[in-house]
This record gives structure tokens, sequence and C-alpha cells, in this order.
């Protein structure tokens, strides 16, 4: 294929992803901004004065970044698994596979699609969170190389599950059991300061806690992590997601028989 024929079939991959769920926008990107606005009101608001300052931070002020980053995550994971397992169920991914179209085009424009889904999630939330916190951005390039990261990682990691998914049952499994916990885990609604010695190291497993505090730091200009580190991290992970991802179409794994 020329660079112009694999631009057109990245391009149409990806405008099909955003229409898919632009379209239903009520489902996709309102929910999101409704539950952001109930975390601020029932934690930010409620039990937020009852907790006082945290690292320095209104309480309010302090959890705005998690939870941006976990509209954020959840929502392009669930744009690629549920979209790609569609393309399986549907049978046309099979057309993909066999047509020119490089497999790394595919990931990158189901990702893509997934990218495009979590950062306007993203912004509908930081939005909503500008009437409960006066949200001022410490470093702007942090905070958004983090948030094209994270959502990348989580689109690719959506793309595996899909792989692997034999039922719709089965693009709900993960994240229910794994990254929600994780999530929640991840040091949104506290400061891994407060924890006890153990599990302060034990948080340190969490993938999650990275991407939030360094979404922190960006937004805040503080974190319980070193920035390097979470760098790191997250670049680790979507080098190891995307090879993974590539290899399991090259091998046709769960699509062909």
């Amino acid at each position: 294929m020329t660079p112009r024929q694999k631009y057109i079939a990245f391009k149409t991959i990806l405008i099909r992803e955003i229409l898919r769920f632009t379209r239903i926008w009520i489902q996709t990107v309102l929910p999101p901004v409704i539950t952001t606005a109930l975390y601020f009101i029932i934690f930010g608001s409620l039990i937020g004065s009852q907790i006082g300052a945290m690292g320095g931070f209104r309480y309010m002020d302090y959890i705005v970044p998690g939870l941006i980053m976990m509209a954020v995550i959840t929502n392009s994971y669930a744009n690629v698994v549920s979209s790609f397992y569609g393309s399986k169920f549907q049978h046309n991914i099979e057309e993909m596979l066999v047509s020119p179209v490089p497999n790394y085009l595919i990931v990158s424009g189901f990702v893509a699609g997934g990218l495009a889904r979590g950062i306007t999630v993203g912004i509908a939330v930081t939005f909503t969170s500008l009437f409960f916190s006066d949200l001022r951005i410490h470093d702007v390039w942090v905070a958004a190389s983090v948030i094209v990261l994270t959502s990348i990682l989580f689109s690719l990691a959506g793309l595996i599950n899909g792989v692997y998914a034999k039922s719709f049952d089965d693009i709900s499994i993960v994240p229910t059991f794994v990254l929600t916990p994780l999530t929640y885990l991840g040091g949104i609604f506290y400061s891994i300061d407060m924890l006890p010695a153990f599990w302060q190291k034990a948080s340190l497993v969490n993938p999650i806690l990275y991407m939030v505090n360094a979404f922190r730091y960006g937004i805040l200009g503080t974190s319980d992590i070193g920035l390097g580190a979470s760098y790191a991290i997250i670049l680790g992970f979507i080098a190891a997601l995307f090879a993974f991802s590539l290899y399991l179409l090259n091998k046709g794994h769960g699509i062909r028989t």
C-alpha cells in the first residue's frame, strides 16, 4: 500500500469509530459527566468538608485530576473493547484482516477511536469540574501528554480484551473485576502517604497510581510518585500492549478458526 492509501485506511477506521460514539453521545459522553458530578457532590462537597485539606489543597481540588483520569480510562477502554468485539460478532473484522491494510494500522485506528472518546469525555468532565473547583493547570504539557498516553494505553488494553472475548458478557469481566478495583485503589480519592508503610509499598504495584499522580502533578503540581517513573511505566505498558495486540492480530487469535 502507498502512504496515501494507508492514510485513507487509517482515517476511515478512525471516522467510523468517532461516528460510532458521537451518534449515541447520550449513552457515551453524558453518563460520565453525570457520574463525575455526583462524585463531586458526594465526595467533594459532603465528605470533603469533613476531611479538610489534603496535600496542601482543598479535598475537592485534590480529587479533580483523579476523577478526570478515571473517566478517560474507563471510556477509552470501553470504546475499543465494545467496538472490536462488535466487529468480531458481526464478522466484519475478517474483511479488515484479509485486506491489504497492515495490522498495525488496524490497531492504530481502533486505538485512535478510543483516544478520541477518552479525550472527548475528559474535556467534558473537566468543564464539569469547573462548577465545583477553581481549576488551575500547573504544567499543561505534562497534563496533556499523560492524559493522551493513558488513553492510548487503555485503548490497547480494551482491544486485547476484545480479541479474547467470546461473548458480550466477557467484555465486562475485566472492567468489573480488574479495572474498577485498580482505579479506585489508584490514589484518586487519597494520597498514599495516608496509608501504612506496607500498603504504600503494595500500592506501587498498581500502574494506575502512576498515571493518576502524574496527571495530578500536571494539574496541581504535586505527586506521590516521581514524574520520570510515571512516564516510564506508562510508555513501557504502551509498548508491551501494542506489541501484544499486533501479535494477536497477526496470529488471528480469537478471529480465525
